[in-house]
């Protein structure tokens, strides 16, 4: 689970940073994080602190909650529907 959560929180900065048309070391720098630390939080390799996340949304105008509720839809779409079979006889 929480290697899918790494990848949810990586995926939608990535997708705020590129729908702004902003690089990796734009961000970085206006974050105040390093470019190799950004770069492995977005491919879901890093698993971003608190403070450096809250730096990151920042950075890119986004309100931690929009981060957290896209992350939300993001891991409901993965999960798998369980089906109940109900005995009928």
């Amino acid at each position: 689970m929480a290697m899918l959560l790494r990848v949810a929180v990586g995926a939608t900065l990535r997708a705020a940073r590129t729908e702004q048309s902003r690089t990796l070391r734009d961000v970085a720098r206006d974050a105040r994080v390093s470019l190799g630390y950004l770069s492995e939080v977005e491919r879901g390799q890093k698993e971003a602190s608190s403070e450096l996340l809250a730096a990151i949304c920042s950075a890119l105008g986004l309100t931690l909650s929009t981060v957290v509720s896209d992350v939300s839809m993001h891991i409901k779409s993965t999960e798998v529907a369980t089906l109940s079979v109900v005995d009928a006889a």
